[in-house]
């Protein structure tokens, strides 16, 4: 079995996350000072991660309109973490339905949505905290957010969670701490990474226990549609209404973001421990991984 993991030490990781989170929670109405000011001359993300930077159409730009990109790619991301959140909860919230309720792994996964909500409270008073507004999910995304829970079951629910939290962590303990960035967005980030760090080792451990014992057919089903994740994500990353949000031509902003090295690279770094953890684990299939290769995640 993959990682040596058996029911009862799923029960164990279990009840040492709900350990850990008695004593490391947070509430983010009281724990984030959200009346300090905003100083105009840090960013919203910091200049690396921005999907602009190095470009020649960041190069012409002045500091005000590259912070207002950063504002706006920003404001993107935290959107997509309402919506990916709220998804999350939805497919946890079903599969408790055929769950032992004094099971301590189902006590964890209510305790995860509690904190995925608080997390949707969080970003949310940051969008508004920065004076940007909220993005929504169009084409594929909305397919997305509307239908995957009718599609995604066992095996898909960890993996999904995974590609939707393991991405935006990395790149968060890449960032937060970084001088040029506005204070109270290094706060929230450093308690999402703190929590998000719960999340990722609960669906690690479950995919890791299950992964032997996944019949063939399921196996591919999931190893294979999961690549639908990598144009998900691009089209997250570079879309086109933040550019024009940022008052720049938003189809040549997406075509210099998509083939800026310097994007290429954090997308890649973002990537990197997940994909060889579902390499470990057998769920990089052929298709999948063609269509991570393809968009960039990859090398």
């Amino acid at each position: 079995m993959a990682d040596g993991i058996t029911t009862s030490d799923r029960e164990t990781v279990a009840a040492r996350l709900l350990g850990g989170s008695v004593k490391r929670s947070y509430e983010p109405v009281v724990d984030i000072d959200w009346d300090a000011p905003l100083d105009p001359a840090k960013l919203f993300l910091p200049e690396k991660v921005i999907s602009l930077y190095g470009t020649e159409l960041w190069r012409r730009m002045p500091h005000e309109q590259r912070r207002e990109l950063s504002r706006q790619e920003l404001a993107n991301v935290l959107s997509a973490g309402i919506w990916f959140e709220n998804l999350l909860n939805r497919m946890l919230l079903r599969d408790l339905l055929g769950e032992d309720p004094t099971a301590r792994h189902s006590h964890y996964a209510l305790t995860e949505m509690g904190d995925e909500c608080r997390h949707m409270v969080m970003f949310g008073r940051l969008i508004d905290r920065i004076g940007a507004r909220p993005y929504w999910p169009r084409g594929l995304g909305r397919l997305a957010v509307l239908g995957l829970p009718l599609f995604i079951h066992r095996s898909f629910v960890w993996v999904a969670a995974l590609i939707g939290e393991e991405i935006f962590d990395a790149l968060q303990r890449r960032i937060m701490d970084a001088d040029e960035l506005e204070p109270v967005v290094s706060r929230m980030m450093r308690i999402h990474v703190t929590e998000e760090a719960r999340h990722i080792r609960f669906a690690r451990e479950e995919l890791a226990r299950t992964a032997d014992e996944l019949h063939w057919l399921e196996r591919q089903y999931t190893g294979n549609l999961m690549g639908i994740g990598a144009p998900l994500f691009t089209g997250l990353f570079t879309n086109r209404r933040m550019y024009e949000r940022a008052g720049l031509d938003g189809k040549e902003a997406k075509r210099q973001a998509r083939n800026n090295p310097h994007f290429l690279e954090a997308t890649r770094y973002g990537f990197a421990s997940l994909g060889r953890f579902l390499d470990e684990v057998g769920m990089m299939q052929p298709v999948s991984r063609a269509m991570w290769r393809h968009w960039g995640f990859l090398p």
